[in-house]
């Protein structure tokens, strides 16, 4: 199985790890992991890291993520969406000015309390499970940031809309909504959610699991490991060079053509066996290239 990227579009009702433990089956492949969770509820952009690809899922350059979600407000429940149980409700109206006000407080760096319905761990524990014995417990707020934020669509009679939200990893959409119907001195609760890109990869070029399994061609559809990094310059290595490198030998950046410059880059070697083999990424620092992240084991 070719080695890479498959961006599938996660239905409603399964789990991240569903989808992995489906892609196990049609695949034939153990190693495979994906770059961000999420919950049954959603629908959208899931890139799954196939076989050396998993390697990648703690470095990705664009870690920034965007959704559609919709809500309701005058509600809250315990996992901050509709599929749980009302916990508070609030005869409060308010008005689409309201909302765009209250959006603005949620633009830029802010600090976020992660629900107790979360993947979050506290001493060894996931919240969530925690959560489903009835025990809730002292959670730490975290920094987040929040890139853009609009109101798509809000109906005053209904109490109900829809946002668009580009956030940074680890940003809970359905606690920003139970937070917004706080700010706004009423409940909120998220009632879908589409997440319509992740780490640069767009909705558009997803499939399906259906397609995914009638795919004639699957591995046409797996996009290369280097690509995520397209960001980072390229360089280029001799077989000597290359064979010394990936045995640990810092090599002298006067002898690597386009390693002037301090960073990280994308490493190919080329030589008689092979043409151009992306071998990972290393950083140029000092006048020295090191291994930073290595594929070709």
């Amino acid at each position: 199985m070719k080695q890479g990227v498959l961006l599938v579009n996660k239905p409603t009702g399964y789990t991240s790890f569903d989808v992995i433990a489906v892609l196990r089956g049609i695949l034939k492949e153990r190693r495979l992991g994906h770059t961000g969770t999420l919950d049954p509820m959603a629908t959208g952009v899931l890139p799954v890291l196939i076989g050396k690809a998993a390697r990648a899922a703690d470095i990705l350059p664009d870690s920034s993520k965007s959704y559609e979600a919709d809500f309701v407000l005058g509600m809250s429940t315990d996992t901050q969406d509709t599929s749980g149980e009302t916990v508070k409700t609030s005869d409060k109206r308010v008005s689409e000015q309201d909302v765009l006000s209250a959006l603005n407080s949620f633009k830029g760096k802010i600090m976020q309390l992660p629900p107790m319905y979360s993947a979050v761990s506290v001493n060894g524990k996931r919240l969530y499970e925690l959560a489903r014995q009835g025990i809730e417990v002292e959670r730490q707020p975290r920094e987040i940031e929040i890139f853009d934020i609009s109101l798509v669509s809000f109906d005053e009679s209904a109490q109900s809309g829809k946002l668009s939200i580009t956030c940074s990893k680890g940003t809970y959409i359905r606690t920003i909504i139970n937070d917004l119907g706080e700010r706004l001195g009423t409940y909120g609760a998220m009632s879908a959610l589409v997440r319509t890109s992740s780490h640069g990869f767009g909705l558009d070029k997803c499939l399906t699991l259906d397609e995914i399994k009638s795919h004639s061609d699957i591995e046409s559809a797996i996009i290369s490991v280097d690509s995520l990094f397209d960001c980072c310059k390229r360089l280029d290595l001799s077989e000597k060079q290359a064979k010394m490198y990936k045995n640990g030998v810092k090599l002298d950046t006067s002898r690597v053509i386009g390693a002037a410059q301090n960073g990280l880059y994308r490493v190919y070697a080329k030589g008689e066996a092979v043409d151009s083999e992306f071998l990972g990424l290393c950083s140029v620092s000092d006048g020295e290239i090191r291994v930073y992240k290595n594929f070709w084991e």
